[in-house]
């Protein structure tokens, strides 16, 4: 069952909070129920290709998972925290709790971590570079924020955390089972557990840097150019009284250049569909072992079949025209028209679907060759 909320207003919150300040949101859910049970949570963090992380020690211990399974006997009674990674992409339950916060865009969501903590466990006053919504699921934990931070803040030693070297909070709050703290990028904070199995939810937010932006887009830009795209001034040079000089016709005229080579908005949006679209763990083949054949899709569609979106695969789409799409599934790019256009766009909007009974046999092979990369699944 997808959780829902009981009241929430979520264009107030976009216009008042989001990346501007931290907010409590009080239990807002129709019925809570904590989606994942600590011992399941602790198995996930000895499965190889799992990426987890065991904390102790005020955030200055940490071991990388996967953990062995009688780690947890020896830990003993001082407070530890156990961090699980991209729990959506393994718990179905746990997925489902990003549902409720799709009025941001897909594109900027990246995953769902977990973590539990003894009486007492947490890792230190740090800050993120993305938006989080924490969801507290079992036990209580205060959570303390202060000011914002940037590169200039002084940290402490450590590989895996912005630690701060100084904290000074300036707001307080203990959170129950179901209660939601959000929190925007780089403001300072620090969490306790208060109660012995301690579980929250951490929705964490995708946002590229300006780097990675013109990384990617002069990667693409690079891959199209000739040694004939060269630079020229025909008619644009007059003698200089010193020849040394760049003049500020020069640098003007280059860089117009340039930013003409990166000009082409098409090419942009494939580029940033793709970026935006990368899987966290793009090494992880999800094929099945027996993909539905394109005869069975067929039959599901006659009769109103369901597909679901594996929570592990990222989707996303770009309009050229009403009949024209570009669909992206972990980076690969689909050109969608007409129906098949309509298909995309309905992949897209939701993680389970029904497969309309007037989409086209191209529409359904389209969903076929998803269905073989594991990226959708007819659902039971």
């Amino acid at each position: 069952m997808i959780p829902r909320f009981r009241e929430f207003d979520s264009a107030a919150f976009l216009r008042d909070t989001w990346q501007r300040q931290a907010l409590l949101i009080p239990n807002p859910w129709a019925d809570w129920r904590n989606p994942l049970e600590p011992d399941e949570l602790a198995g996930l963090a000895c499965e190889p290709g799992i990426e987890s992380r065991l904390v102790t020690g005020d955030g200055l211990g940490v071991e990388h998972g996967p953990l062995a399974e009688d780690r947890f006997a020896t830990l003993g009674a001082a407070p530890w925290t156990l961090l699980v990674q991209a729990v959506d992409h393994h718990v179905p339950d746990v997925a489902a709790l990003i549902e409720p916060f799709r009025f941001l865009p897909n594109w900027r969501i990246d995953d769902v971590m977990v973590s539990y903590a003894t009486t007492g466990g947490g890792v230190g006053a740090h800050f993120d570079q993305y938006d989080v919504f924490l969801i507290q699921g079992a036990g209580r934990r205060r959570w303390r924020v202060g000011g914002m931070c940037d590169e200039t803040t002084p940290l402490r030693p450590h590989d895996d955390l912005r630690l701060l070297e100084d904290f000074t909070p300036a707001q307080e709050w203990v959170l129950e089972p179901g209660d939601i703290l959000y929190l925007p990028p780089r403001l300072a904070h620090e969490g306790v557990a208060l109660s012995d199995d301690c579980m929250t939810y951490s929705i964490g937010f995708r946002a590229p840097s300006a780097a990675e932006l013109l990384a990617a887009w002069c990667d693409e830009a690079l891959s199209v150019l000739t040694e004939d795209d060269r630079y020229g001034d025909a008619g644009a040079v007059i003698a200089q009284a010193n020849p040394g000089e760049i003049t500020a016709e020069a640098l003007d005229r280059l860089r117009r250049f340039a930013l003409d080579a990166l000009g082409d908005p098409a090419r942009f949006a494939r580029v940033i569909g793709a970026q935006a679209t990368t899987p966290r763990y793009p090494e992880i083949d999800w094929s099945p072992a027996r993909a539905p054949s394109l005869k069975r899709i067929k039959a599901a569609r006659d009769v109103g079949g369901m597909v679901q979106r594996n929570p592990a695969c990222r989707f996303a789409f770009v309009d050229r025209s009403p009949g024209h799409c570009l669909l992206f599934v972990n980076s690969e790019i689909t050109e969608c028209e007409g129906p098949v256009a309509d298909c995309a766009r309905a992949i897209c909007a939701a993680p389970v679907f029904a497969l309309d009974p007037n989409w086209s046999d191209a529409a359904l092979a389209l969903v076929h060759g998803l269905c073989a990369t594991g990226a959708l699944a007819l659902a039971d």
